[in-house]
Order: structure tokens, then C-alpha cells, then sequence
């Protein structure tokens, strides 16, 4: 039996092995996954035969960076060592629905710490908050009075425990002893940033911490692109505090509003470069005003129109935060 076959026992270890070897938001992985289930795909993967919706060459190439990720008896260590580690998949009944909204780029497992009952939650409860990394201190304070606001309502607080605003969203929510939830970049047993390794150990304890990476990955560039459509689907709203003009959480933004979610932006001095972003997504109109936590709750209870699915073709949105540029 092929060694990867011999891995792929069931849907659960299928995935499991899919999110250790597997692009993450491949759409061409992601579709044949819904044709075929995980299983299937990782005997599709090491056969030769032909691949639905793949010519010859797309086959070949997408064969070969999915088996050349680790040797198979690399990978069956890894399992064995992830076996100590929550993993929910699709079938899952705390498996959160809203990500489904992804399509085929929907996440193939989630590694959580934490408190899953919180995905169960409906996604109105759900706001990401994220903006920029090098937050001023009007981003740190309107951060604590929006998440001060939400945290009254009951909602749950989303970000990814960077530095700078998600980082006041997340002790903002802890200290008022409200629901948060940390995406991660890296695997859930691997803090990163480093210096938030006390923040994010709480995050797990009091919270819930998620990565689409198995554990101990390491966070890359692309890891943080492609995180920005998880904190988006997760939510009902994202909410920018802070963001310079090629601030990464403008990426969030683009992917809220390619889903049909809520955007919303705090509006900052014209004279600040760490607002500079966020005042574009106003002006651009790709955006809502925010000034306190009741403008966030009107858009949630219907008093203003749910958005349409839109693009967001401002190029500021589609570049890369800062703490991807360090690695």
C-alpha cells in the first residue's frame, strides 16, 4: 500500500495529513476535496492517473509539490506527535460553519487550544478587530473602548495576537472577561510573536487559540496572507482601528468584503501614517464609519443593510503586514 494511503485512514487523519502536505487556499485542492473527499484525494495524490479538472501537466505539478513537502516516514512521526493536539474538521459539530463561505478555499482541518465551544457560536457574536502593528497610542485606547463596548454586548473578540492593535483587542477582552479567539500564523504549541508567548498561553486558557497549520509550523509570508480569510469568514464584521497604507489587516478587510461581511474602519488624523490606511477605506467608501461599539452594533442588528459580496481593488489591501516583511 502507498505510504501516504497508509496515513490516510479516514477523512480525520486524511486531513490531518492534507493540512501537514497541502497549499493552504488551493482552490484546485480544495475543489477536488469536495468532489472527492480527503481520503481519495491522498490516493489521487500518489497514483499517476488522471486528475479531475487537471490536464496532464497541472496533474504533475500538483502532485509534485504536495508529495515533496516531507518523506513519508517524516510525516507518520508528525502525526503521531499531532496526535496530542485538537483537530476539527467539517464533520465536527463545533466546526465553524462560517468558513464554509470560503468554498474551496476553506481551511482542510483547524489545530485548536482552547475553548471550541466558542466556534459554535452564531456568527453574529464573532468581531474581528485587527489593524496595524506599530499602533499608536489613539489606536491602543479606541481598540480598549470599541472591545470594552462588544465585551457589554457579549460578543466574542477575533484577531491574531500580533503586536499593536489585535494585541490591545485581545487583553482588552481578557480583562473584562469576554470570549477571544487567536488565529495564528504558526501552530497552536507555537507563540508567535515570541513576546506575546504569556498573552497567547492566556488566549488558550481563558480563550480559544486556531491555526489552520499543524503544530509547530513555523509562520511564513504566505501564512499570514492566507490567515487574513480566516479572521475575515470567522466574523460577521471586521473592523480596521489603525492601518497604514500597506498594512497587512487591509488585506482582512479585502477578504470581509469579498465574503458579503461587514467593514467598518475608525477614522484617524489625517496627519498619521498608521491611519492613513483606514482613512482610505472610508473614503473609498469600502468601509463604514466606527466611532464607538454602538456603530458596530447597529450594523450587526439590522439597522443598516447587510452588505453584498464586493472587491476591494485598492492596492493597499493585497500587501503584506509587517510582521510578514521580518521573516
Amino acid at each position: 500500500m502507498p505510504a501516504l494511503t497508509a496515513l490516510a485512514r479516514d477523512d480525520r487523519s486524511a486531513r490531518v495529513l492534507l493540512s501537514m502536505i497541502g497549499t493552504p487556499a488551493d482552490v484546485a485542492t480544495g475543489k477536488l476535496l469536495t468532489e472527492v473527499g480527503a481520503a481519495e484525494l491522498i490516493s489521487i495524490a500518489e497514483g499517476d492517473g488522471p486528475v479531475s479538472g487537471m490536464d496532464r501537466i497541472e496533474a504533475a505539478v500538483w502532485r509534485d509539490r504536495l508529495l515533496s513537502v516531507a518523506a513519508p516516514d517524516r510525516l507518520a512521526e508528525r502525526m503521531v506527535e499531532a496526535s496530542e493536539f485538537r483537530v476539527i474538521i467539517p464533520s465536527d459539530p463545533d466546526w465553524p460553519t462560517a468558513l464554509n463561505d470560503l468554498g474551496h478555499r476553506a481551511p482542510y482541518a483547524l489545530w485548536a487550544k482552547g475553548r471550541t465551544e466558542l466556534l459554535a457560536e452564531p456568527l453574529p457574536q464573532r468581531i474581528t478587530l485587527t489593524g496595524a502593528r506599530a499602533a499608536t497610542s489613539y489606536g491602543a485606547h479606541v481598540t480598549e473602548e470599541l472591545c470594552g463596548d462588544l465585551a457589554q454586548n457579549g460578543r466574542t473578540l477575533v484577531a491574531g495576537a500580533a503586536y499593536g492593535i489585535e494585541a490591545s483587542a485581545h487583553r482588552a477582552a481578557l480583562v473584562r472577561d469576554a470570549n477571544t479567539i487567536a488565529v495564528l500564523a504558526s501552530g497552536v504549541d507555537r507563540p508567535y510573536p515570541a513576546g506575546h508567548a504569556d498573552l497567547i498561553d492566556r488566549i488558550a486558557r481563558e480563550g480559544l487559540l486556531l491555526s489552520e497549520g499543524p503544530p509547530s509550523v513555523a509562520p511564513t509570508r504566505q501564512r499570514f496572507i492566507d490567515r487574513s480569510r480566516i479572521l475575515a469568514a470567522l466574523s460577521s464584521a471586521t473592523i480596521i482601528v489603525e492601518a497604514g497604507s500597506r498594512s497587512g489587516s487591509l488585506h482582512t478587510a479585502a477578504e470581509a468584503a469579498q465574503l458579503g461581511r461587514f467593514v467598518g474602519a475608525v477614522p484617524g488624523p489625517i496627519t498619521s501614517a498608521a491611519s492613513t490606511g483606514s482613512n482610505l477605506l472610508l473614503q473609498s467608501g469600502h468601509a463604514r464609519v466606527i466611532t464607538n461599539g454602538t456603530d458596530i452594533m447597529r450594523m450587526l442588528e439590522g439597522e443598516t443593510s447587510a452588505p453584498a459580496r464586493s472587491v476591494i481593488r485598492a492596492e493597499a489591501p493585497h500587501a503584506v503586514s509587517p510582521e510578514s516583511r521580518v521573516l
